[in-house]
């Protein structure tokens, strides 16, 4: 059974259903992303006491934001049938965001993992190192250390001229034996060794937990866990699917083509999952969240009040004023006119004593 280019009987073919469905996955994913993480980003750099889970999440939501605003230019792409319009420099960088996220993401993530089993392990070591410029430090290497396992994948990236149509994917001297070497890279440095980092890291808080029987810890411990499966859900398939269609056995090209865009499907869902799992598990960003949405609707509410209010509201307020500037007109014209006799009393006074002197003395 193989895929028809051209619908058959007036239904759509294969090719075109998988489309329809990558364009609408890829815009939920680009909305829902998009807003999730601007407001991780808000929260947890405005709002939220620094501190080093807080700089974690940040930086885990910056690398969200950032592959997430170039998914607009996948989605243009995929919906002209895969075909590139933006320019060589755009198809580079392009690829270049979408590795450099996918490594900074399980880097800090690893990260995270380590951190929290050595807070609960070693919680005197934590009170005294732990601080929020090494974790900002520490982040700074995280990103550095991504941009250069992204660099060979952006290298490699070229425009391909097939059959009068522009593509972008890896040039001609983009050998077989250079590709297969960049996957096990990629699946060693960003999903393999960080897997044994994580899992062992999660075996330790999970013996510490059973022992110390803390809410609060399990409860962060959760959270932390729930974002670290989520990613592997995520990536897993994408890995298995990219070992499979480079590989010399027999799949079925109709599963291969299904899963390979279903698992990159699943590798971008990766980037709006995160700020889902915070708004719902976190109950501090749950409350900072609150106040700053009540503190903006309130605001505009107040700014609506004043600027949508009616005339005849506005009338009755001018003439309240002007009544009561009238009633108190007299009042102060009794007042003018007192202090004037009495200043006149006293000036009359003065120069009647002053005549008075003047004769005595005379």
């Amino acid at each position: 059974m193989g895929t028809a280019s051209n619908s058959t009987g007036g239904q759509p073919s294969m090719d075109e259903i998988l489309k329809i469905a990558t364009l609408v996955i890829y815009s939920i994913i680009f909305i829902v992303g998009v807003l999730g993480n601007s407001l991780v980003i808000y929260v947890t750099g405005f709002r939220m006491k620094r501190t080093v889970n807080s700089v974690w999440f940040l930086n885990l939501a910056l690398a969200d934001f950032l592959f997430l605003a170039f998914l607009v230019v996948s989605i243009i792409s995929a919906s002209n049938n895969n075909e590139w319009q933006f320019g060589r420099f755009m198809c580079k960088l392009n690829n270049f965001v979408s590795v450099v996220n996918m490594f900074a993401s399980i880097f800090l993530l690893t990260v995270i993992s380590l951190d929290r089993c050595l807070s609960i392990w070693v919680v005197v070591w934590a009170q005294n190192k732990r601080t929020v410029c090494k974790a900002q430090v520490t982040c700074v290497v995280i990103w550095v250390t991504a941009v250069v396992c992204s660099i060979p994948y952006a290298t490699f990236r070229d425009l391909r001229e097939v059959m009068g149509k522009t593509y972008c994917s890896y040039t001609i001297s983009f050998t077989k034996d250079r590709h297969y070497k960049l996957m096990i890279f990629r699946f060693a440095m960003g999903f393999l060794i960080p897997f044994l980092v994580i899992f062992v890291s999660y075996v330790a808080i999970g013996v510490r937990a059973g022992r110390l029987q803390r809410t609060r810890r399990k409860k962060s411990c959760k959270i932390i866990f729930s974002i670290i499966l989520a990613f592997f859900i995520c990536w897993l398939p994408f890995h298995v699917m990219q070992f499979l269609q480079s590989s010399d056995t027999q799949v079925h090209k109709i599963v291969v083509k299904i899963g390979g865009q279903l698992s990159v499907c699943l590798a971008y869902l990766n980037s709006c999952l995160n700020p889902i799992l915070y708004v719902f598990m976190c109950e501090e960003f749950q409350k900072k969240l609150h106040r700053s949405v009540c503190f903006v609707l309130e605001s505009a509410l107040a700014e609506d009040h004043l600027s949508f209010m009616s005339s005849r509201s506005l009338s009755s307020q001018l003439s309240r004023i002007s009544r009561k500037s009238d009633a108190a007109a007299p009042l102060g014209e009794k007042a003018v006119a007192t202090s004037l006799k009495y200043t006149e009393g006293t000036v009359f006074s003065t120069e009647d004593r002053e005549s008075e002197q003047g004769q005595l003395c005379a």
